[in-house]
């Protein structure tokens, strides 16, 4: 005990196996179907709980909405973190925060927490489902960032539409 002690303080520590959660927050250091089962877990269940909430919107009464609003941003923020099993979370973090996609993460974060205070705090229910659809379309214009010149399709088949 004392001698691992001494390896780790003098920083000489010999590569031992890491531990569970060193290895979630080093992506690396999980094999390659155990990042993607993780990724595919995640997202599942952050498709599962969006859809869940859009069920939920139909509920007669005023918990609907909050539901729907709370399983929607629930699974929004599952789907988000289902990334960070393929590339790590300090690297998702980095990506996120490029020059490129830094607009579109503002957005997507503050609609996320928005759409709970509308909710939860304002009682907006109808400012509530506004926030939804802008998480949509910023979770949307986040996703395609990630994909070559798929911003600038979008532009111009918009712009070719609306022209």
């Amino acid at each position: 005990m004392m001698d691992k002690l001494r390896r780790v303080l003098s920083g000489r520590e010999e590569n031992e196996e890491l531990g569970l959660t060193a290895q979630v927050l080093d992506a690396s250091t999980l094999s390659y179907s155990t990042r993607v089962k993780g990724f595919v877990i995640c997202f599942a269940a952050g498709v599962l709980c969006s859809i869940l909430g859009v069920a939920l919107l139909f509920i007669p009464g005023g918990s609907g909405v909050k539901l729907f609003a709370t399983f929607y941003t629930l699974g929004n923020i599952a789907a988000l973190g289902s990334t960070c099993f393929l590339m790590g979370p300090l690297k998702q973090l980095k990506r996120m925060f490029d020059p490129t996609r830094l607009i579109a993460t503002i957005v997507m974060l503050l609609c996320l927490v928005l759409t709970l205070c509308a909710v939860f705090w304002w009682g907006k229910k109808g400012l509530a489902i506004l926030f939804c659809i802008l998480q949509f379309l910023a979770m949307s214009w986040y996703g395609i960032s990630y994909i070559p010149f798929a911003r600038d399709a979008v532009i111009k088949c918009f712009t070719a539409c609306l022209s």
